[in-house]
Order: C-alpha cells, then structure tokens, then sequence
C-alpha cells in the first residue's frame, strides 16, 4: 500500500516572496501600506491554516489545474520539492482575506487535499 504523498514546506517564505507581496499590495493600497505589509508580514510568525479555508476567506475564485503555475507546483508537490509559505493580509473592512503572494500555490494545495494545512504569515 503507497504512503500518501506529503506536501512539504519551506520553514519561512523565500525573500522574494515579500517584494512579490508588495508589488501585488501596492495595487490595492497606496505605496506606503503595501511597503508596511510587507515589512510587518517579514517579522509575523509562522502559523497555518487548512486550504479550504483560505480559499474560502479570499474570496477568490480557483484556478483550475490546466493553469500553469498552479500545474507547475502540483508537480512539485509529487516530486516532494518544498513549497514556499504564502503571504495574507487581513482586510478587515470587506471581511475577505489578501493571498499576498501564493495565490497559485494554495490553489494547486486545494486540488490536491483541500483539508491540507497551509503554513502562511497573516497580518
């Protein structure tokens, strides 16, 4: 009988994770609050939420597994390569929450185990 496949994860984002969150933030917000999102979710600590749930909390639609990136990390996910923790943002004035940075990456968790536990930095 074959172990289930595990997702593995990076013990922090990559550093690129934050300058990508800042560049997708700073078309929600003024330049200043993206920059201080990004600076607050740097020094967040670790926790971790299931994919369903940040799905569901985002608002977002899903992206299907014929999307690039999202394919790309599916295959990492089966090769056993680490994924990078996403980055969220609370905005708490609609009630939704921000994917940062790693929208692709939770959408190709959720079409792989939607109760996975995702491992983020939220602000």
């Amino acid at each position: 009988m074959n172990k289930p496949i595990e997702i593995k994860w990076l013990a922090q984002p990559e550093a690129h994770d934050y300058a990508a969150a800042a560049s997708y933030l700073s078309l929600i917000y003024p330049q200043q609050t993206a920059a201080q999102y990004a600076t607050q979710l740097s020094s967040a600590p670790m926790t971790e939420f299931k994919a369903k749930d940040i799905f569901r909390a985002s608002g977002l639609p899903l992206l299907g597994q014929d999307n690039f990136h999202v394919k790309k990390n599916l295959e990492k996910i089966q090769d056993h390569q680490q994924l990078s923790p996403i980055l969220l943002v609370r905005d708490t004035s609609n009630g939704k929450v921000i994917i940062a940075d790693g929208y692709h990456r939770m959408c190709s968790v959720y079409a792989f185990n939607e109760d996975a536990m995702i491992p983020c930095k939220i602000v």
